[in-house]
């Protein structure tokens, strides 16, 4: 089975639609799939859900998806970075479901080891567990948390071979391992793709069971906020 295309868009070909639910790795600017983003934009799918940690910065990332109004749900867990989030989530145009990080993640795994749900005590006495269901355990509270099942994951990882075993970089590593893992289909984008057999197996992230397509990109890596001082004077 090639799992290697030449492009983002070959990649895609066949499997967008409207209404699907989408499942991004990433942690802000860190290891997101640019490319593939980019031919998700081109394609015009629309009333997409996104499950993703946060939703990129206006302008870049999934914010393009956002500036052209083709995410109708987010599913996220940091919203702060993004004006054109904060605009449409207000003005009604965007809903919202906030999920703490660690639940986020773990609803992701959750997804791609077959478990369709998990009790949690994070968020109890809080919105994020109002309608949700309680359950109590040797006297604490816990509340249901679903996993989540993606009819599509993109994700970006350093380095893959040709059968779609991964590597990912520090941060990276965050959020696109559960991504990849909960989608019906796994798209990848990467850095450098090696030889078979090149790959130490004590270093793979990732086996390539879960990874379906696969491309090589040119990646612009932005920095999310440029933090810099004035140098001092010898």
């Amino acid at each position: 089975m090639n799992k290697v295309y030449d492009n983002a868009a070959e990649a895609l070909n066949g499997l967008l639609h409207d209404g699907m639910l989408i499942a991004a790795g990433g942690f802000g600017l860190c290891g997101i799939p640019e490319l593939l983003i980019d031919a998700i934009v081109d394609s015009g799918v629309r009333e997409l859900t996104v499950a993703s940690n946060n939703c990129g910065v206006d302008g870049f990332g999934l914010g393009k998806l956002l500036d052209t109004k083709q995410i109708g749900k987010m599913m996220s867990s940091y919203v702060g970075e993004n004006a054109e989030f904060m605009r449409q989530y207000l003005s009604g145009e965007l809903e919202l479901e906030f999920n703490p990080q660690g639940t986020l993640a773990e609803r992701m795994r959750a997804g791609g080891c077959g478990i369709p749900g998990f009790y949690t005590k994070t968020g109890v006495g809080t919105v994020v567990a109002e309608g949700k269901e309680h359950k109590e355990f040797d006297g604490e509270t816990y509340v249901l948390e679903r996993g989540i099942f993606a009819d599509l994951s993109i994700v970006k990882a350093w380095k893959a071979d040709p059968t779609g075993n991964l590597v990912f970089r520090k941060t990276a590593r965050n959020f696109n391992p559960p991504a990849a893992m909960c989608g019906r289909v796994c798209v990848v984008e990467v850095e450098e793709i090696v030889p078979t057999g090149t790959l130490d197996p004590d270093h793979i992230h990732l086996p390539g069971i879960y990874v379906h397509r696969l491309i090589q990109g040119e990646h612009e890596k932005r920095i999310e906020q440029r933090t810099t001082r004035k140098r001092e004077a010898v």
